[in-house]
């Protein structure tokens, strides 16, 4: 009596920690939300920025407002019409008592990252309102119907198809929702040059304004995946294998997309590193439990490959303008994941009862996995094409020319700018100030040929002239030579400059650079321009010191310029020309 009554209490303790942890992973998956709005803000333009954050906010908050009424019961009312749909109920009104709140919130969460997979392909130039209807739709109809095949008992279900955290249900339909709506919705202007028959001819790259908050993002949607795939885990061993093979994959992912891009391309690509760790972490969700370490690298290394495949596919063959690479990395790594089920699953991993085509399992379970993406992409692509085509006659699916240039954040928001009151540098060591023991550059400039000083600081005969005597000088170069330019000038007797940060090229266009394999036309670099104005100084002498200070033989040393100043006020005592110039200079 005694055995059974500890076995009860152990049972009780077990069923209460894991319905916590089923909460705390739910949670996790929501803070997911951040990671997808970091990641899709960053690796697209700053104009842009506040509309992609409100998308993604509302993507939960419309998509938690349809899931109650309509997506929850289709998703797991009682079955109906062989396994096809559930039915609606308002059982969280009519019987809250006895309604299953844990089940209902874990299921939100999971819905709104199916919508949220799709506003990263169609960033930049989509309607707010048109993503708001097409959004709702996701999460009332799209999702729900098909996850109940999946996860309500439905007919997939019943036929033995296993997806355990969603590569299928939930990456796989938003990845090629994401495909459909960016190619009905076209390219963003000026990625794709067509010839006069409308053929691609070259592909353009937009590279994203802040990789820094695009990794951020990575970071955080890894941390959450331990909740999105751990979460429905019954036993302490398998939470554990899943957090392993969680952690593997994507590891090796990324590992593998480096090493490519570094051969590839010459350099490693950080922002397709940054969504080979996405990809590997899809591929993995919905083997996450049935798979040992062998399969996890296998999956990943797979991974890694597949979302460099996707970014050029979409780029090169499709011409489908996907700013994130959505379609590489959940679409294509969500089928993926989904048929490795069938190849790498293996009752070695803890409470796994399938054994795929490598572990002596035949072809049955890589069948159904077959079967399950081919239907479920099929609902998704069909059901989304109407969606899309119903938005684009009736409200518009995208934003006008003159919208998408100037940007959605003014156009769509009237937010002027979503980084206002941000520093473009910062100038917390700009002060001037005399050092005796000053480098003026010299190092750079006596290591060059007596030819290359001669051509480099010699300055022109010809007299520059100004009636006022008081001449302005700009001088753009690069910003690493800003500390030697300012103590030049600084030793001269310049008291006051303005400084600002720049991006620019010359002629050669930067150094030709790839961005996710996509040459870009013209790299900016960043640059910081100099303005001082003199009187008293000859200019010549300005030039001079600017020149040693810049000079390296290399290309982008920079450029100086002069400017005739017909007159200079002082605001504080109303003193005009000179004497404006005498405390400041």
């Amino acid at each position: 009596m005694t055995q059974e009554i500890l076995t009860a209490i152990t049972d009780t303790v077990g069923s209460e920690v894991f319905g916590i942890w089923f909460l705390i992973g739910a949670a996790l998956v929501f803070f997911m939300q951040a990671g997808f709005a970091m990641v899709e803000t960053g690796f697209t333009r700053a104009k842009n920025a506040g509309n992609i954050i409100m998308k993604n906010l509302m993507d939960f908050c419309i998509g938690t407002c349809v899931f109650i009424f309509i997506g929850f019961g289709l998703l797991l009312g009682e079955d109906a019409l062989g396994g096809l749909i559930g039915i609606p109920t308002l059982g969280i009104f009519t019987d809250y008592t006895n309604f299953d709140w844990s089940n209902f919130v874990f299921n939100l969460v999971f819905c709104a990252t199916a919508a949220t997979i799709v506003s990263g392909a169609m960033a930049e130039r989509t309607k707010f309102l048109a993503y708001c209807v097409y959004s709702a739709v996701i999460s009332a109809v799209v999702y729900p119907i098909e996850a109940h095949w999946i996860w309500g008992g439905g007919w997939l279900a019943a036929r033995g198809f296993h997806d355990f955290a969603g590569s299928c249900a939930i990456h796989m339909v938003g990845g090629l929702t994401a495909f459909v709506g960016a190619a009905m919705l076209g390219a963003r202007i000026g990625k794709f040059t067509k010839d006069k028959n409308g053929k691609v001819v070259k592909v353009h790259a937009f590279p994203g304004h802040n990789i820094v908050i695009g990794a951020l993002g990575v970071f955080i949607l890894w941390f959450g995946w331990y909740g999105f795939n751990g979460a429905a885990a019954t036993t302490g061993p398998q939470l554990a294998s899943i957090f392993m093979t969680t952690t593997i994959a994507p590891a090796v992912a990324t590992v593998t997309c480096m090493v490519f891009t570094w051969i590839k391309y010459g350099k490693p690509d950080v922002s397709m590193c940054l969504n080979a760790s996405l990809a590997g972490l899809v591929a993995i969700t919905a083997p996450c439990d049935v798979t040992d370490a062998f399969g996890a690298i296998v999956i990943g290394i797979v991974a890694g490959l597949l979302v460099v495949f996707g970014v050029w596919f979409c780029d090169n063959v499709a011409h489908v303008d996907d700013p994130v690479g959505a379609v590489a990395v959940h679409c294509l790594n969500g089928i993926w994941g989904t048929i490795a089920v069938g190849l790498f699953a293996t009752t070695n991993a803890p409470e796994s009862t399938i054994n795929g085509l490598f572990y002596g399992g035949g072809i049955s379970q890589l069948s159904i996995q077959l079967v399950g993406v081919l239907t479920v992409g099929a609902w998704t692509a069909i059901t989304m094409f109407i969606v899309f085509k119903v938005i684009d006659m009736t409200i518009g699916l995208r934003v006008s020319e003159e919208e998408e240039i100037v940007g959605l954040d003014e156009k769509e928001h009237g937010l002027a700018s979503a980084y206002a009151g941000f520093s473009i540098m910062d100038m917390t060591e700009a002060t001037m100030a005399v050092n005796e023991n000053t480098d003026l550059g010299e190092s750079d400039y006596t290591r060059a040929s007596e030819v290359q000083k001669a051509a480099a600081v010699k300055v022109a005969a010809a007299p520059i002239e100004s009636e006022s005597g008081i001449h302005k000088v700009t001088i753009i170069a690069k910003l690493s030579r800003y500390d030697k330019l300012k103590n030049a000038l600084n030793d001269l007797g310049v008291t006051g400059m303005t400084v600002t940060q720049v991006m620019g090229c010359g002629i050669q266009k930067g150094a030709g650079e790839k961005y996710r394999g996509v040459e870009m036309d013209a790299t900016l670099l960043p640059k910081v321009k100099v303005e001082v104005i003199i009187s008293k100084i000859p200019v010549e002498h300005v030039i001079e010191a600017a020149k040693k200070a810049l000079y390296t033989g290399h290309i982008g040393d920079g450029k100086i310029f002069v400017y005739n100043v017909q007159q200079v006020v002082k605001v504080r005592t109303g003193e005009e020309g000179f004497e404006a110039l005498q405390d400041v200079e």
